[in-house]
C-alpha cells in the first residue's frame, strides 16, 4: 500500500521542521503512524517535514499487483483502485512541539520551564521559604475553598465557583460561537469531513487558527484565548484598568492617589536562636507612614505574582540574587540601591501602584498580623483575573478606533528603538564599568606614584640644608601629598557618579528584556485580525465575528501603546535626573581636585 494523504485545511508552518499545506493538496506520507498528533510526509512542492494529523485525510492507494476491482477515480491525481479514509487523531500541540531537526520532543514539565514555582505556588528565593510562608496551605494543596478568605474574592471565578455576581461586579465574556478551529479540533472526536463537504460548509465553520506553539508568549499570556473570544469572568469596579487618550495617544489613567516609598535601614536579623540569619529592609510608604519590614524573598514573591498577572506591563526586574556574600556591607548597600530604583518604578506606574497585591505588600505588617498577611498572600495566588481574564479588566476609550496599520508601524518603530537602546545601554555600561575600574585601581595608583616621586625630590633637596630652601622642600612635599589625596578622590568617585548611572542602566535593561514578550502578544493579536479579514474576503467567516476579533485586538493594542507611552515618560524623567546628578557630581569632584592643586600652589607663595 502506498501511503498518501489529502490536506483538509490550509496549514502554515510556524516552527523549524514543519511544512505548509494547501487545502486539497496531495502529500506522500513517510508513515501512517502519528507521533503525538503529528505526521511526517512530503508535500507537492517536495518539502519534507511535520504537519498536524487532523489536517489531513489518509488515503490507502493499492499499488500495481495488489489486485482488486478498479473503481472510478474521485480525484484526478489519485490512481484507480479507490481509497479507504482513515480518521486521524487530533493534534495535541500543548504536549508537543517540533524540534529544528524535524523530530518531536516531549513537553518539559512546568518545573523545567518555569523553575520550582512553575505551575503552582511560587517558591523561588535566595534563602529558606518555609518559615514565614504557610506552604502547607498553598493553592495546589487545597481541594476546597479557603475559609479564611473573603467569599467575594473568588465568586464566579475559576471553573464553576460562585453563583450570581456580587454588587459592583460585572460579568464580562468574550465567548462567541466560534469553534476551536481546525488546529485544535478539526479531527478530534467527530467525523472528518471530506474535502467537498468542507468547502461547502466553509462559510459557517471557518475560524481563525490557533498557534501551534503552545509555549509562545501570546498563548501563555492568554492573549490568544482572549482574542478568539474564549475569556469569561467577573470584573470588580476596582479591578478595571483604564486606558485614556492623552495628547500623545493612549496612556494609562493617572493614579489619583500617588505616593512614594522609602527603603532604608537594612538590618541583619537572626532566628532559630541565631542559627539562621537574614537581611530585613524597612519600607515606609508615604500614603500610610506605617513602616513594614520585608526580606528579599518577599520582593521575589511579589515580582512573580506581578509578572504573572500583567502580560502587557513591564514589571521592573529586581536586583540580582547572590548565593555567597549576602551579608557583606557592599552587597547590602548595592542591593538596597537597586531596590530603591525598583520601588520608585513600581510606585510611579499608574497600574502597578494600585494593584491589590502590591498594596498588600506595602501595608500589611506581617510580623504583627500574620493571619492577614497569609490571607492576602493566598488571595493573590488565587487571583482569577490572570491569563485571558486579565484582558477583560482593560477599559479602553469609548468609540475610539485604532488604525491597525498605524499601530503596527508604531510597534515596529518601538521595537527598533528598544533594540538600539539596549545595544547602547550595554555599550555605556561596559564603558562606565571599565572607566570606574581604572579610577579605583589605575588612576589612584598613578597619582600616588606621582605624589611619591614629588616627595622623593623633596627628600633629596633636604640634603642641601640651606635655610632658604626649606620652604621649597615643604611645598614640594605638600604637592606630593596633594597628588596622593587626588588619587584617593579618584578611587572614591565612581560610587558618586558612575555607579548610579550603571544602576539605572541595569534597571532599564530589565525593562528592555520585558518588551519583546509584550510586543509578541500584540503582534499575535494583529496576526489573528489579518487572518479573520482574509476569511471574510473569502466568504468563510461572518463579518460580525471578524469585528469581534478586531475589537479585542484593539483592546490589547490600547494597553500596549499605553505601556510604551509610560516607558518613554519615565525614561525621560529618570535619565534627565540621573544625567544632572552625574554632571553635578563630576563638577564637585573636579572642584575638589582643583582645590587640592590650588592649596599646593599657594605653598610656593612664601618660598
Amino acid at each position: 500500500m502506498a501511503l498518501r494523504a489529502r490536506a483538509l485545511y490550509d496549514f502554515k508552518s510556524e516552527n523549524p521542521g514543519e511544512i505548509s499545506l494547501r487545502e486539497h493538496e496531495l502529500l506522500s506520507l513517510c508513515s501512517e503512524q502519528d507521533i503525538e498528533g503529528w505526521l511526517e510526509g512530503v508535500n507537492s512542492r517536495g518539502d519534507r517535514g511535520l504537519f498536524p494529523a487532523s489536517y489531513v485525510q489518509v488515503i490507502r492507494v493499492p499499488e500495481a499487483g495488489d489486485g482488486g476491482p478498479g473503481v472510478p477515480c474521485r480525484y484526478a491525481n489519485v490512481p484507480p483502485g479507490g481509497f479507504e479514509p482513515v480518521p486521524a487523531a487530533a493534534p495535541t500541540p500543548s504536549t508537543f512541539q517540533p524540534h529544528a531537526s524535524g523530530f518531536p520532543y516531549v513537553q518539559p514539565s512546568p518545573q523545567q520551564l518555569y523553575g520550582a514555582g512553575g505551575g503552582g505556588d511560587y517558591q523561588g528565593s535566595d534563602d529558606d521559604w518555609d518559615d514565614e510562608w504557610d506552604d502547607s496551605s498553598t493553592v495546589a494543596d487545597e481541594p476546597g475553598s479557603n475559609p479564611d478568605l473573603d467569599g467575594s474574592a473568588s465568586a464566579g471565578g475559576g471553573g464553576g465557583g460562585g453563583g450570581g455576581a456580587a454588587a459592583g461586579r460585572y460579568r464580562l465574556c468574550t465567548r462567541s460561537d466560534l469553534s476551536l478551529g481546525p488546529r485544535s479540533g478539526a479531527g478530534g472526536g467527530g467525523q472528518v469531513l471530506a474535502p467537498q463537504h468542507h468547502a461547502s460548509m466553509s462559510s459557517s465553520s471557518a475560524t481563525v487558527s490557533r498557534n501551534l506553539n503552545r509555549f509562545s508568549t501570546f498563548v501563555k499570556s492568554g492573549g490568544e484565548a482572549f482574542v478568539l473570544g474564549e475569556a469569561s469572568g467577573f470584573v470588580k469596579d476596582g479591578d478595571k484598568l483604564c486606558v485614556v487618550l492623552g495628547p500623545y495617544g493612549p496612556e494609562w489613567q493617572e493614579n489619583p492617589y500617588p505616593f512614594q516609598c522609602t527603603i532604608d535601614e537594612p538590618t541583619k536579623q537572626t532566628k532559630f536562636k541565631g542559627m539562621k540569619s537574614y537581611i530585613s529592609y524597612k519600607l515606609v510608604p508615604t500614603h500610610t507612614h506605617v513602616p513594614v519590614h520585608r526580606r528579599y524573598k518577599h520582593f521575589d514573591w511579589l515580582y512573580a505574582r506581578l509578572a504573572e498577572k500583567f502580560p502587557v506591563i513591564s514589571v521592573p526586574h529586581l536586583p540580582e540574587k547572590q548565593a555567597t556574600g549576602r551579608f557583606e556591607e557592599d552587597f547590602i548597600s548595592k542591593r538596597r540601591k537597586g531596590l530603591v530604583w525598583w520601588m520608585n518604578h513600581m510606585a510611579s506606574h499608574p497600574v502597578l501602584a494600585q494593584c491589590d497585591v502590591f498594596q498588600h505588600f506595602l501595608t500589611c505588617p506581617s510580623s504583627t498580623d500574620e493571619k492577614a498577611w497569609k490571607q492576602g498572600k493566598r488571595k493573590a495566588e488565587k487571583d482569577d483575573m490572570v491569563g485571558a481574564n486579565f484582558f477583560l479588566t482593560l477599559s479602553t476609550p469609548p468609540a475610539a478606533a485604532l488604525d491597525l496599520q498605524e499601530v503596527e508601524s508604531k510597534i515596529d518603530g518601538f521595537k527598533s528603538f528598544t533594540k538600539k537602546m539596549d545595544d547602547s545601554a550595554l555599550q555605556l555600561n561596559h564603558t562606565a564599568n571599565e572607566f570606574a575600574r581604572k579610577q579605583v585601581t589605575g588612576f589612584k595608583k598613578e597619582y600616588q606614584k606621582v605624589g611619591q616621586s614629588f616627595r622623593g625630590l623633596s627628600q633629596a633637596f633636604e640634603l642641601d640644608q640651606q635655610a632658604f630652601s626649606v620652604g621649597l622642600n615643604q611645598a614640594i612635599a605638600f604637592t606630593g601629598d596633594a597628588y596622593d589625596a587626588i588619587g584617593e578622590l579618584f578611587a572614591e568617585q565612581p560610587s558618586q557618579d558612575l555607579d548610579p548611572v550603571m544602576d539605572l542602566l541595569a534597571l532599564y535593561q530589565g525593562h528592555l528584556a520585558n518588551f519583546p514578550d509584550i510586543i509578541h502578544v500584540q503582534k499575535g493579536a494583529l496576526t489573528k485580525v489579518k487572518e479573520s479579514r482574509r476569511h471574510v474576503e473569502e466568504g468563510k467567516m461572518e463579518a460580525q465575528k471578524a469585528d469581534g476579533i478586531q475589537d479585542r485586538c484593539n483592546t490589547i493594542s490600547f494597553a500596549t501603546l499605553a505601556e510604551i507611552h509610560h516607558f518613554h515618560q519615565i525614561r525621560v524623567r529618570d535619565f534627565k535626573s540621573q544625567m544632572q546628578h552625574f554632571l553635578q557630581q563630576q563638577i564637585i569632584f573636579f572642584q575638589k581636585v582643583t582645590q587640592k592643586l590650588e592649596e599646593a600652589l599657594h605653598k610656593y607663595d612664601s618660598v
